[in-house]
């Protein structure tokens, strides 16, 4: 299936977060009103339609969800060379900071694609004399946590006994600041005792924030991961926007870093032969469903997809050349990438020799794992063929694997799925 039409008439509408349904309505009106002068009739058709679709489309909302509203509405041509009328509309999985409205003969999902980018939030903290801010980053969101002002006693040049005095209260007053600083930043950064964001970078116009990075009341936990402090003119949001331009560089180095130790930390266990990991879709599958994996590892662009077959014969252990096939009582679930997809004999039913149906739509693995990976009590991550590291997992292991609570040995877990029919269960995708 293309997303490009033979004209313009496909229309990217995103709508970010807080912003109006009844401002977004308006500017459509608008815009149907300029698309009525289009000379050409055909297209000025296919536009007006598309915009009336949108229209139709947002009235299902009263108003913005929490993380924003994407919608793509138009007529696509099919691989048939057929025109078909698509209409998608979702909230996306994070908020996305951006406004959008485009009537052009393809998509666009380009704001998407940074969204899906990267899931590392990093922590700032943007400190000096007038207050403090407290932000995080993810991908392109950023957000701000906390803030608030201090008024901090200027120095002064009287002589005398009260230059003593006054120098020894604005001491006690920035101390008293920092401690402040350093007790918020637990608040925010830290939950269930632990550092939730990937690395924190202090920021300021004064020497305050060095002063934090110092000091022992700051949080040790905080301190390790500390991975920048730059110097910014400004306090406050501006001071924000500026300390994430500056630490852009050391932001990405740290996802690379992280990425590129996990992997590492995959291979350690492989090399000493600890029976702690599993590769490949079927021990993948077999070790989230037993809940022994405690990290799902998968490359970002895994192109695999899930199939959901109606089987006829019911009750029947699949596996083979599919990667993995499993069975529900009367399902099965087939996992196949591109190659895999052609050939239909993955697809069939042994017992009748006939295509089984599929039910529902196929669904990317990646988007499956998505929204199931906390179901089996793992932790998702998504890694890149940029390193070394992520080359050499994608080539030799296909991309998906995982880290293993505990010591599993799929080979004789095969050998048992593999026995007689009374080894299943009627449970659902149970083992007993």
């Amino acid at each position: 299936m293309h997303t490009r039409s033979a004209g313009t008439s496909m229309i990217s509408l995103i709508i970010p977060p807080k912003d109006q349904i009844s401002r977004v309505s308006a500017m459509l009106t608008q815009e149907y009103g300029t698309a009525s002068n289009i000379k050409s009739r055909v297209n000025r058709l296919s536009v007006l339609a598309a915009i009336t679709s949108t229209q139709q489309r947002l009235k299902l909302y009263n108003r913005v969800p929490p993380n924003g509203l994407v919608l793509f509405v138009g007529t696509i041509l099919t691989d048939e060379g057929k025109e078909k009328k698509v209409s998608f509309d979702f909230e996306p999985h994070k908020p996305i900071n951006t406004s959008l409205y485009l009537c052009d003969n393809k998509f666009h999902t380009e704001a998407l694609s940074e969204l899906l980018e990267s899931d590392s939030k990093f922590g700032f903290i943007v400190m000096d004399g007038n207050g403090t801010l407290f932000g995080t980053l993810s991908g392109n969101t950023r957000d701000v946590v906390h803030k608030f002002t201090v008024d901090l006693p200027k120095k002064h040049g009287r002589g005398g006994q009260s230059a003593l005095r006054f120098s020894r209260l604005r001491d006690e007053k920035r101390h008293n600041y920092v401690r402040k600083v350093a007790e918020l930043a637990v608040q925010h950064f830290i939950t269930a005792d632990k550092v939730n964001v990937s690395g924190l970078v202090l920021a300021g116009s004064a020497d305050f924030k060095t002063e934090l990075s110092q000091s022992d009341i700051f949080d040790p936990r905080l301190a390790a991961k500390v991975i920048k402090i730059v110097d910014v003119s400004y306090g406050g949001e501006n001071g924000f926007n500026q300390a994430i331009e500056l630490a852009a560089e050391s932001l990405a180095n740290v996802k690379f870093v992280q990425e590129k130790k996990l992997i590492q930390k995959y291979f350690d266990e492989i090399s000493l032969d600890s029976g702690k990991y599993c590769f490949g879709i079927e021990d993948t599958l077999k070790g989230l469903e037993m809940g022994a994996v405690e990290t799902l590892i998968v490359w970002e662009n895994l192109d695999v997809t899930r199939y959901v077959l109606r089987n006829a014969a019911g009750g029947v252990w699949v596996s083979g050349t599919v990667t993995h096939a499993h069975d529900f009582t009367d399902e099965l679930i087939v996992y196949a990438n591109k190659e895999q997809e052609k050939d239909r004999e993955k697809f069939t039913d042994k017992s009748t020799g006939l295509e089984m149906d599929t039910v529902g739509e196929p669904q990317s693995l990646l988007e499956w794992f998505t929204e199931k990976y906390q179901e089996f009590g793992a932790q998702l991550e998504f890694v890149t063929n940029k390193s070394q590291e992520g080359a050499q997992f994608v080539k030799g292991f296909g991309g998906i694997g995982g880290l293993l609570r505990y010591k599993v040995d799929f080979t004789n877990l095969a050998a048992f799925d593999e026995d007689e029919d009374e080894f299943l269960s009627d449970d659902e995708d149970a083992y007993v």
